[in-house]
Parts: C-alpha cells; structure tokens; sequence
C-alpha cells in the first residue's frame, strides 16, 4: 500500500513571493510619484513579513520600511498647510529613507534565500 503527502514540496523560500515583489514596488510607487499608493505593498510587506516569515532580520527590516512610511504619511494627514498630495508634500530625505528601508529589506530577503 503506498501513501502520498500531501504537505508542499519545500522550495528553500523563506519569505513569500508578496512580501518580495511589495519591497521592490514601494520605491517604484513612491519615486513614481504614487506615494499615497505605497500604501498597500508596505502594508502587505508588514503583514507578510510579521505572519509568515521566521527571521527576524526580514521582520526588522519590514517594520522598518512601516515606519519609514507612516512618519511622513502623518506628516502629511496633521499638517493643516500640506499639499494636495502625499506625492507633492514628502520630503525628498523622506523618499531617501523610504528607499533605504526598502533596500534593506530586499537585502535582507535575499541574505535569508542564501541560508
């Protein structure tokens, strides 16, 4: 009598696959001028990254890219003069910082593939 599993075949990928391609597309949204966009693929690099992911460089990094973003976000939502736009009113030191979170998370994943 044979048995089969049913368990998935184990791919060596730690983080999953959202988690990657919103770590490439904040900086993409932000420096495309879609900044309130960003949004979304920080938000699912944060959730991804805290529910599924075991190393807590990727978690660091994550928490660092929300945080990155939510500074000038509330910046943004509590100044009573701000532009129209998140994209109009970020400071580009902002934009850099964003950049660099990003950046490290996608190192960060890349480091914890290599393990």
């Amino acid at each position: 009598m044979t048995t089969t599993s049913t368990s998935l075949p184990c791919t060596g990928r730690h983080t999953p696959l959202a988690v990657t391609v919103s770590s490439w597309a904040v900086p993409v949204l932000v420096l495309g001028q879609f900044a309130l966009l960003a949004i979304v693929p920080v938000a699912i690099a944060l959730v991804g990254a805290l529910r599924h992911t075991r190393d807590r460089t990727i978690r660091w990094a994550a928490a660092l890219l929300a945080v990155t973003y939510a500074i000038p976000l509330a910046i943004w939502l509590t100044r009573p003069d701000g532009a129209p736009s998140l994209s109009k009113d970020i400071h580009p030191a902002f934009v850099g910082l964003i950049g660099a979170a990003s950046a490290a998370l996608i190192v960060a994943i890349l480091r914890a593939r290599r393990r």
